[in-house]
């Protein structure tokens, strides 16, 4: 790990493989484990960036393939890399692009060499290898950058999943070669579906290879939240302890209670802005939609134990009435809220850690067949 990238640890749970640490980046440090909020398109969705710092949002995500098609890496760094870009100071995390090729893009066709597709936006013809997508991430400047790795579908067959698994291993090599920048910590990420050895098998490969940080890709595409409790318990804790670990696309908190059980520092998810754009809240847990009647008339906060802004200064009813007027206001008030909800969630995770506290307090979460 270069000088500006630092992991320490500062804590751990006696009874599970939780543990607290503080990840310093070139933009900031970053207090594990953290939800981190995504913002795609350099931005995330409805909320300003000094909105997002008082969340308490501490690194946030962008996309590369998204970036790649519209503006283009070569704007961002004319503008001066994704923070001047899009006025965010702190950490910043961009995603290979690789899910999105293949979650995304109708006609693509996969060789050794990478992946050609479609665009979405114009029709034209791309090619995105290991090398490409490492070359736009250093130009889009972020903290952390992911090797580009083939993300299977669910469910695909041990064999299709074996060779996406070797691929993606190959192609990590091409991406540590490719890599220029000191100032980015390049992530390799831990594919092998839902195969628990071809996971830990993997695991054990990566680790080898003295990374910054590693990820844990391929979940959260379809399969049932205890296959992905699995997955994770069979990766995490192959992987170095000395090391961040991040696990792509989870953001429940049963998951996130999981996945911080067996050694996982960082997580991300749409669901707090996705969410919020359909009228759904998260308050300590549980789904509300807040287009309900019964809070037309109910004048008390989301949830009065909330330190947002939303909660600090709106009711229920104005919500309710906001979202029935149709005014935009209410995606960024149920965004601000719905963040600082996921972002507290892990806060109080790494309290309880600090504490030896977390498989107590937090049992609720950790038992199977806990609700969200």
């Amino acid at each position: 790990m270069g000088r500006e990238f630092t992991f320490q640890l500062q804590a751990n749970c006696s009874h599970t493989h939780a543990r607290a640490a503080v990840f310093s980046t070139p933009h900031g440090d970053v207090e594990t484990p953290r939800f981190m909020p995504v913002g795609t398109l350099a931005t995330v969705k409805t909320v300003t960036p000094a909105q997002l710092k008082a969340t308490g949002a501490q690194m946030i995500l962008a996309n590369t393939y998204h970036l790649h098609l519209q503006p283009g890496e070569e704007i961002v760094a004319q503008a001066g890399g994704l923070h001047r870009f899009m006025g965010w100071s702190g950490p910043i995390l961009t995603d290979s692009g690789g899910f999105q090729v293949f979650s995304l893009s109708e006609l693509r066709t996969i060789t050794e060499k990478g992946v050609k597709f479609r665009s979405p936006r114009d029709g034209r013809i791309i090619e995105m290898t290991p090398e490409r997508s490492i070359q736009i991430q250093n130009k889009l400047g972020a903290d952390i950058i992911m090797a580009f790795d083939e993300c299977p579908p669910y469910p695909a067959t041990r064999e299709a999943v074996e060779l996406a698994t070797a691929r993606t291993y190959r192609w990590l090599s091409r991406c540590i070669e490719t890599h220029s920048r000191a100032d980015q910590a390049l992530f390799g990420i831990v594919q092998g579906g839902v195969y628990l050895d071809l996971r830990a098998q993997a695991a054990r490969a990566l680790a080898k290879l003295d990374l910054p940080g590693y990820a844990i890709g391929g979940v959260s595409v379809g399969e049932p939240p205890a296959l992905i409790e699995k997955i994770v318990r069979a990766s995490a804790p192959q992987l170095p302890a000395e090391k961040p670990r991040y696990l792509m696309g989870v953001g429940t908190y049963r998951e996130m209670a999981q996945a911080i059980a067996s050694g996982v520092d960082l997580f991300d998810c749409v669901i707090p802005t996705r969410w919020a754009r359909h009228g759904a809240v998260a308050v300590q847990g549980e789904r509300w939609n807040i287009k309900n009647a019964r809070f037309r008339e109910d004048f008390t906060p989301l949830d009065e134990s909330c330190p947002c802004y939303t909660c600090q200064n709106f009711s229920r009813a104005y919500l309710n009435h906001l979202w029935r007027s149709r005014e935009i206001l209410v995606y960024t008030l149920l965004s601000i809220h719905n963040i600082t909800e996921l972002i507290g969630f892990t806060r109080r995770i790494r309290d309880a850690i600090k504490r030896d506290r977390f498989s107590e307090e937090f049992a609720p979460w950790l038992t199977p067949g806990a609700s969200e």
